[in-house]
Protein backbone atom coordinates (compact mmCIF):
# COMPACT_ATOMS: atom_id res chain seq x y z
CA UNK A 1 0.00 0.00 0.00
CA UNK A 2 1.44 3.58 -0.70
CA UNK A 3 1.71 6.06 2.13
CA UNK A 4 1.53 9.32 1.31
CA UNK A 5 2.36 10.13 5.49
CA UNK A 6 5.34 8.57 7.46
CA UNK A 7 3.70 5.76 10.04
CA UNK A 8 3.49 7.10 13.46
CA UNK A 9 5.21 5.73 15.80
CA UNK A 10 3.48 4.03 19.26
CA UNK A 11 4.79 3.76 22.19
CA UNK A 12 3.31 0.91 24.90
CA UNK A 13 3.31 1.03 28.13
CA UNK A 14 2.06 -0.47 32.08
CA UNK A 15 -0.20 2.44 34.09
CA UNK A 16 0.74 1.53 37.11
CA UNK A 17 -0.88 4.25 39.01
CA UNK A 18 -4.11 4.85 38.22
CA UNK A 19 -5.38 8.32 39.35
CA UNK A 20 -6.27 10.09 35.82
CA UNK A 21 -3.18 11.91 37.12
CA UNK A 22 -0.32 10.52 34.27
CA UNK A 23 -2.47 10.15 32.48
CA UNK A 24 -4.69 13.24 33.15
CA UNK A 25 -8.06 13.19 30.87
CA UNK A 26 -10.41 15.51 32.28
CA UNK A 27 -11.50 18.72 30.23
CA UNK A 28 -11.51 17.49 26.82
CA UNK A 29 -8.14 16.85 26.44
CA UNK A 30 -5.72 13.91 27.34
CA UNK A 31 -2.40 14.84 28.88
CA UNK A 32 1.02 13.74 30.13
CA UNK A 33 2.43 16.09 32.18
CA UNK A 34 4.58 14.59 34.35
CA UNK A 35 6.14 10.91 34.68
CA UNK A 36 7.20 9.12 31.26
CA UNK A 37 10.20 12.01 30.35
CA UNK A 38 11.37 9.29 27.91
CA UNK A 39 7.95 9.07 26.11
CA UNK A 40 7.34 12.94 26.56
CA UNK A 41 10.91 14.07 25.15
CA UNK A 42 10.53 11.10 22.36
CA UNK A 43 6.72 10.81 21.01
CA UNK A 44 5.92 13.55 17.96
CA UNK A 45 2.85 14.71 16.71
CA UNK A 46 0.75 12.28 15.18
CA UNK A 47 2.33 9.49 17.41
CA UNK A 48 0.29 7.15 19.56
CA UNK A 49 0.56 6.11 22.87
CA UNK A 50 -1.13 3.42 24.82
CA UNK A 51 -1.31 2.79 28.84
CA UNK A 52 -2.25 -0.77 29.54
CA UNK A 53 -3.46 -1.92 33.37
CA UNK A 54 -0.96 -3.69 35.75
CA UNK A 55 -1.00 -7.10 36.74
CA UNK A 56 -1.43 -6.56 40.28
CA UNK A 57 -4.72 -4.83 39.30
CA UNK A 58 -5.32 -8.22 37.43
CA UNK A 59 -6.06 -5.95 34.40
CA UNK A 60 -2.90 -6.68 32.37
CA UNK A 61 -3.38 -7.10 28.29
CA UNK A 62 -6.09 -4.32 29.33
CA UNK A 63 -6.54 -1.54 28.00
CA UNK A 64 -6.60 2.24 30.06
CA UNK A 65 -6.35 4.70 27.44
CA UNK A 66 -4.78 5.29 24.21
CA UNK A 67 -4.21 8.69 22.45
CA UNK A 68 -2.75 10.52 19.82
CA UNK A 69 -0.26 13.09 20.05
CA UNK A 70 -1.91 16.60 18.72
CA UNK A 71 0.44 19.07 20.33
CA UNK A 72 3.54 19.03 22.93
CA UNK A 73 5.00 22.16 24.55
CA UNK A 74 6.94 23.36 27.11
CA UNK A 75 5.63 23.21 31.10
CA UNK A 76 5.68 26.95 30.99
CA UNK A 77 3.52 27.11 28.00
CA UNK A 78 1.26 24.62 29.59
CA UNK A 79 0.86 26.86 32.56
CA UNK A 80 -0.20 29.67 30.86
CA UNK A 81 -2.50 28.41 27.99
CA UNK A 82 -6.00 29.47 29.04
CA UNK A 83 -7.39 26.27 27.92
CA UNK A 84 -5.35 24.15 30.89
CA UNK A 85 -5.88 26.61 33.49
CA UNK A 86 -8.42 24.08 34.47
CA UNK A 87 -5.94 21.43 34.54
CA UNK A 88 -4.38 23.31 37.83
CA UNK A 89 -4.77 21.37 40.80
CA UNK A 90 -7.46 22.15 43.11
CA UNK A 91 -7.20 20.21 46.21
CA UNK A 92 -10.48 21.27 47.44
CA UNK A 93 -12.87 20.65 44.72
CA UNK A 94 -13.69 17.78 43.21
CA UNK A 95 -11.85 14.92 42.20
CA UNK A 96 -10.89 15.22 39.08
CA UNK A 97 -9.61 18.97 39.94
CA UNK A 98 -7.70 17.04 42.99
CA UNK A 99 -5.75 15.59 40.11
CA UNK A 100 -4.84 18.35 38.02
CA UNK A 101 -1.42 17.45 35.96
CA UNK A 102 -0.62 21.45 35.31
CA UNK A 103 1.70 21.54 38.07
CA UNK A 104 5.01 23.33 36.89
CA UNK A 105 6.14 26.08 35.96
CA UNK A 106 9.45 28.23 36.40
CA UNK A 107 9.39 31.00 38.91
CA UNK A 108 11.25 34.16 39.38
CA UNK A 109 14.39 32.33 40.61
CA UNK A 110 14.44 30.06 37.72
CA UNK A 111 13.58 26.97 39.41
CA UNK A 112 10.83 24.56 39.27
CA UNK A 113 7.56 25.38 41.19
CA UNK A 114 5.82 22.19 41.98
CA UNK A 115 1.70 22.97 42.64
CA UNK A 116 0.07 21.37 45.79
CA UNK A 117 -0.95 18.56 44.13
CA UNK A 118 -0.59 14.51 43.51
CA UNK A 119 2.99 14.85 43.31
CA UNK A 120 3.75 16.65 46.33
CA UNK A 121 3.81 15.80 49.72
CA UNK A 122 0.86 15.85 52.41
CA UNK A 123 2.10 18.71 54.04
CA UNK A 124 2.07 20.69 50.55
CA UNK A 125 5.63 21.03 50.42
CA UNK A 126 7.33 20.20 47.50
CA UNK A 127 8.89 16.60 46.63
CA UNK A 128 11.87 17.34 45.28
CA UNK A 129 12.07 13.65 43.62
CA UNK A 130 9.26 13.83 41.87
CA UNK A 131 10.19 17.47 40.55
CA UNK A 132 13.63 16.18 39.12
CA UNK A 133 12.03 13.17 37.52
CA UNK A 134 9.22 15.17 35.87
CA UNK A 135 11.23 18.09 34.95
CA UNK A 136 13.66 15.76 33.26
CA UNK A 137 12.02 16.32 30.43
CA UNK A 138 10.52 20.00 29.98
CA UNK A 139 7.46 18.72 27.28
CA UNK A 140 3.78 18.23 28.06
CA UNK A 141 1.85 15.85 25.53
CA UNK A 142 -1.68 16.66 24.67
CA UNK A 143 -4.43 15.02 22.40
CA UNK A 144 -7.43 15.66 21.71
CA UNK A 145 -7.61 12.63 19.48
CA UNK A 146 -8.23 10.23 22.52
CA UNK A 147 -9.92 7.18 24.58
CA UNK A 148 -9.71 7.03 28.37
CA UNK A 149 -11.08 4.08 29.94
CA UNK A 150 -9.87 3.94 33.06
CA UNK A 151 -9.95 0.53 35.19
CA UNK A 152 -13.00 -0.46 32.44
CA UNK A 153 -10.71 -0.74 29.24
CA UNK A 154 -11.31 -3.63 26.81
CA UNK A 155 -8.78 -7.06 26.58
CA UNK A 156 -6.13 -6.03 23.89
CA UNK A 157 -5.58 -8.68 20.99
CA UNK A 158 -2.43 -9.64 19.47
CA UNK A 159 -2.04 -8.24 16.12
CA UNK A 160 -0.19 -9.69 13.67
CA UNK A 161 0.37 -11.87 16.16
CA UNK A 162 2.53 -9.52 18.28
CA UNK A 163 1.43 -8.54 21.49
CA UNK A 164 1.84 -5.17 22.09
CA UNK A 165 1.74 -4.95 26.11
CA UNK A 166 4.66 -3.91 28.03
CA UNK A 167 5.73 -6.24 31.37
CA UNK A 168 6.81 -4.25 33.81
CA UNK A 169 9.04 -0.99 33.84
CA UNK A 170 10.05 1.13 30.86
CA UNK A 171 7.69 1.05 27.41
CA UNK A 172 8.06 -1.00 24.04
CA UNK A 173 8.71 1.16 20.83
CA UNK A 174 9.61 -0.87 18.00
CA UNK A 175 6.43 -1.60 16.01
CA UNK A 176 6.09 -2.73 12.48
CA UNK A 177 3.96 -1.07 10.03
CA UNK A 178 1.22 -4.07 9.95
CA UNK A 179 1.33 -3.75 14.16
CA UNK A 180 0.16 0.03 14.73
CA UNK A 181 -2.21 -0.35 11.04
CA UNK A 182 -4.33 -3.14 13.13
CA UNK A 183 -3.71 -1.49 16.37
CA UNK A 184 -5.09 1.75 15.46
CA UNK A 185 -8.01 0.20 13.64
CA UNK A 186 -8.71 -1.57 16.23
CA UNK A 187 -8.81 1.53 18.71
CA UNK A 188 -10.94 3.38 15.96
CA UNK A 189 -13.70 0.28 15.92
CA UNK A 190 -14.86 1.38 19.26
CA UNK A 191 -18.29 3.57 19.11
CA UNK A 192 -16.22 5.82 22.15
CA UNK A 193 -14.50 8.81 22.34
CA UNK A 194 -12.92 11.00 25.46
CA UNK A 195 -13.43 10.31 28.91
CA UNK A 196 -15.16 7.08 29.04
CA UNK A 197 -14.71 5.63 32.57
CA UNK A 198 -13.23 6.58 36.14
CA UNK A 199 -9.75 6.18 36.86
CA UNK A 200 -9.05 2.01 38.63
CA UNK A 201 -7.62 3.98 41.51
CA UNK A 202 -10.20 5.92 42.43
CA UNK A 203 -11.93 3.52 44.60
CA UNK A 204 -9.19 3.48 46.85
CA UNK A 205 -9.57 7.36 47.99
Amino acid sequence: MLRLFPMPSLFSYVVARDYGFAPNPFHGYCTLATCKPDIRKAASLGDWIIGTGSKKNSLSRHMVYAMCVSEAMSFNDYWRDLRFLCKRPDMYSNVSRAFGDNIYHRGDSGNWDQLDSHHSYGDKTPNYANITRDTKTDRVLVSDDFIYWGGAGPKIPLFSGYDVCKNGQGHKRNFTADVIDELIGWIRSFDEVGYVGDPLDWHSL
